[in-house]
């Protein structure tokens, strides 16, 4: 198992973290720090890790998988454990989680902070809020959305590859793809580490924050847009009409027809299929049906039970857009030219 660890303008906490991490191969990705930080990365070749520097920098994502890439051809058939460069991670909990790799069968493992004793309010509030959006959004429970200690099993390089975002969103993002395809995810609870208040970290609260809830956040405008058309035909079309199942039936074929487009240019940003997501919608549109009529019926308001079918099939309509009907395009990970890695090699024994 390989420890990967992206660093952008690290302090001495990354020496020694690679110093008492000698018992494994690790995998440093200098994320364009400048001349400034040289000679952390010196010592920490001179320690036996294996360097790759960016010129510029690109985000943590972009690391990442620059990391993942490289370990996939350098080093076929490893696993990969990631750690922050930051002192927020012990090497026994690094190991824990690469130890789990290989007795779970998991896709990927992640170290669980239980944000005991003194936290940052701003990590805190963050990763509470991150945790109970993200359970709203997929149904999935997860105890620490935002942690950066994550191990995966050497089968999953390619699909890590393929993941898009390149700074801080690409973690959210992975969690979004494995919990859309139903890839197993592990847990180990880990120590929770905030040194100096966690002031060496580079995550700006305001942009990275939204960056990192941007799909999740995206999803959930597109579909408050499409329940408002929804709700708002529902009740004009049952004082027209009278009838519940032909008004529900008219307001979700123009709500659907909004969602569609809104979903295709601003939430996943593909081309998508027209076809599928007609399929989603007429499935939909049953469970719509069977729902809010009995809860009608069990509420005695139409409005009521229209809030509480929506919320009920807002998870399972973002999980079978994202992988069905929106499914990511697989990008090139390859650097730009002006960017490309240089590889200090693991100096030879």
């Amino acid at each position: 198992m390989i420890v990967l660890i992206p660093a952008y303008e690290p302090g001495r906490h990354l020496v020694d973290l690679v110093r008492r991490l000698a018992h494994r191969t690790v995998v440093v990705v200098d994320d364009g720090s400048g001349p400034r930080y040289a000679e952390i990365f010196v010592l920490v070749r001179e320690l036996g890790a294996e360097v790759l520097t960016l010129r510029h920098n690109h985000g943590k994502g972009y690391a990442l998988r620059l990391g993942f890439r490289h370990i996939h051809d350098r080093h076929p058939g490893r696993g990969v454990v990631c750690a922050d460069s930051d002192g927020q991670h012990r090497p026994e909990d690094i190991d824990a989680v690469a130890d789990r790799v290989a007795t779970s069968g998991a896709a990927m493992v992640l170290g669980c902070r239980r944000f005991t004793g003194p936290v940052p309010a701003r990590s805190r509030i963050g990763n509470t809020a991150t945790r109970a959006l993200f359970r709203a959004v997929t149904g999935r429970k997860l105890t620490d959305t935002q942690t950066g200690l994550r191990a995966y099993p050497a089968r999953m390089l390619p699909w890590l590859c393929r993941v898009t975002g390149d700074r801080f969103d690409y973690e959210q993002r992975l969690l979004l793809r494995a919990t859309a395809e139903r890839l197993p995810i592990a847990e180990v609870e880990i120590a929770t580490i905030y040194l100096g208040h966690n002031a060496s970290s580079h995550f700006r609260p305001v942009r990275d924050s939204l960056r990192v809830y941007r799909p999740l956040l995206a999803f959930g405008l597109s579909s408050l847009l499409a329940f408002t058309l929804d709700t708002a035909a529902l009740l004009v079309l049952v004082t027209l009409t009278g009838s519940v199942a032909l008004s529900a039936a008219g307001a979700r074929l123009i709500s659907a027809t909004v969602n569609y487009r809104v979903n295709r240019r601003y939430v996943f940003a593909t081309p998508g299929s027209a076809v599928r997501y007609l399929l989603l919608a007429l499935a939909l549109l049953a469970a719509n049906l069977v729902l809010l009529l009995t809860l009608t019926s069990a509420t005695g308001s139409v409005l009521a039970a229209k809030l509480l079918t929506e919320v009920t099939l807002f998870a399972a309509s973002y999980l079978v857009q994202r992988i069905v009907v929106f499914p990511a395009r697989a990008p090139a990970v390859a650097p730009a030219p002006e960017a490309a890695p240089i590889v200090i090699a693991r100096p030879e024994a």
